[in-house]
This record gives C-alpha cells, sequence and structure tokens, in this order.
C-alpha cells in the first residue's frame, strides 16, 4: 500500500491541495496528515478525495468539534483521530503524532513499523534502532505550507518500507 505523509499545513488550502493531489495521482491509497491543519473549514474546502484521509491535532488548534463534524459528514473519507493515532495499513502498525520527540520514543519500543509526525518542519525519513532489536521508521513531512522550510510531504510504500521527501508542486 502506498500513502502520503503531510503536516503543518497551517490552513494553506491551496498547497495542501496541490501535495494530496500529487500524492493521489501518485498513487497512495491513504492519506495521513500529522497535525496542524489549524482551522477547521481547510478540511471543508479541500476538494474531494477518491482516498481516505486521516487527521490527527497539532498545536495550533482548530476547532475540535467543528473538525469531528466536518469528518463525521465525510462518508468515511475523512477520518479525525484527535492527538493521535494508531493505525493498522496493509499490515503496517502505523502511528500518528504531531511531535518528533514523541515520535522518536514511540519508534524505539518497537510496537510500531512507521511513527509519523510533523511539528518542528524539518522532513527526515530515519531508521531508529529499537529495543526489539530492529528498526522502525521515523518520518517527520516537514511542513506543507512551507513556513520555514521548504514545502514538503512524503511518499511512502508499506510493502517495502521505502519514503521519500516531495517537494510540494506549485499550486494551480
Amino acid at each position: 500500500m502506498k500513502i502520503g505523509i503531510f503536516s503543518d499545513s497551517h490552513d494553506d488550502i491551496p498547497r495542501l491541495t496541490a501535495a494530496l493531489q500529487a500524492a493521489v495521482a501518485a498513487g497512495a491509497e491513504t492519506l495521513l496528515h500529522c497535525g496542524d491543519v489549524v482551522a477547521a473549514v481547510t478540511l471543508a474546502r479541500l476538494p474531494e478525495l477518491p482516498v481516505p484521509l486521516h487527521v490527527i491535532h497539532g498545536n495550533n488548534g482548530g476547532d475540535i468539534y467543528a473538525l469531528t463534524r466536518i469528518a463525521a459528514r465525510s462518508d468515511g473519507r475523512l477520518v479525525y483521530h484527535g492527538m493521535e493515532a494508531a493505525l493498522e495499513l496493509a499490515g503496517r502498525k502505523v502511528f500518528l503524532v504531531h511531535y518528533p520527540r514523541y515520535a522518536r520514543a514511540l519508534a524505539t519500543t518497537g510496537d510500531w513499523d512507521v511513527v509519523c509526525c510533523g511539528h518542528n518542519h524539518k522532513a527526515a525519513v530515519e531508521p531508529v534502532r529499537n529495543v526489539a532489536g530492529t528498526t522502525s521508521l521515523y518520518v517527520n513531512a516537514g511542513t506543507t505550507a512551507g513556513l520555514d522550510a521548504p514545502p514538503t510531504w512524503v511518499f511512502g510504500d508499506l510493502a517495502t518500507l521505502a519514503f521519500e521527501i516531495r517537494p510540494v508542486p506549485s499550486p494551480a
């Protein structure tokens, strides 16, 4: 299963839309947003996507009630998880949390194949040695909005655990 990972879009609807559409065009079957969408209306204004979008909260909180209502009206296309999400996708355990420090700590437990985050706007894909004697993958999507860093998102293949940081295309 191919996935697209995003974070810190900070209400930049054109860039978030461009990144989501690029992920779908590349073959992503599921989209993951690691927080700081900010305003709930951002999600309501996105174009309809043919694949599910899982979203968690970040530190720049919006209206949690509105996020929940928008997700409830999406026929399952938008899933709002709250502060974190524990997902099983294509037989892989994937955890979403906003903060890099927590993501690295969770990666060391060996409970997760992939731990995704954002917050510091520093895109990274790194193997982390875990207590099970194997590695988990730490994935920071950077900032889709391009705040203090180039606008990025991450494309990943859960079958091979190959992930790459990609630039957000220029919005249409």
